[in-house]
């Protein structure tokens, strides 16, 4: 499988870095499979920062055994219990199980006005989730340990012309 980290840097050796906000699936090195998304999340933060440049680190993982090896919280689609952990984590609130990997739908900016809604009591959540499900969602995979981690074998980047 191939996944992607978009930054304002190339991140050839992940690494578990303290966060300054509350993120869909907790603290962690978040990536997806979806080139477009890690563009886009690439241009995001080198404007939030103001540094560096675009970049999209290229990863290649070995799925049956990243999944096989280490603790996996596998979400298929947005469903309550995607809505749940991730309102949970966004809030700060979350004090469930750990897990190596968390793999599930992002909440990207399209759907953070859903989330806002939600949050703060507008939408009850069979609302929400009725609403999530006509938004088109990529996937996030997120590295939560040194042992998952340990599994992203770094390829490359996304050159220049492609962003």
């Amino acid at each position: 499988m191939i996944i992607y980290h978009g930054s304002n840097l190339v991140v050839e050796s992940p690494k578990l870095i303290a966060q300054n906000r509350y993120l869909d699936f907790g603290y962690g090195f978040y990536t997806t499979t979806n080139k477009v998304q890690a563009i886009s999340f690439a241009e995001k933060v080198y404007k939030r920062i103001n540094e560096g440049t675009k970049q999209v680190s290229i990863y290649e993982i070995d799925e049956e055994k990243l999944f096989s090896e280490c603790s996996v919280l596998r979400f298929e689609s947005p469903d309550e219990a995607w809505l749940d952990f991730v309102t949970e984590n966004r809030s700060g609130n979350y004090d469930g199980e750990s897990y190596d990997v968390v793999y599930g739908p992002v909440a990207n900016d399209d759907v953070y006005t859903t989330f806002t809604l939600y949050q703060s009591g507008a939408l009850s959540k069979e609302q929400t989730l009725e609403t999530l499900k006509i938004k088109k969602l990529y996937d996030q995979m997120v590295f939560t340990s040194e042992k998952a981690l340990s599994f992203l074998k770094f390829i490359g980047t996304i050159p220049e012309e492609e962003m």
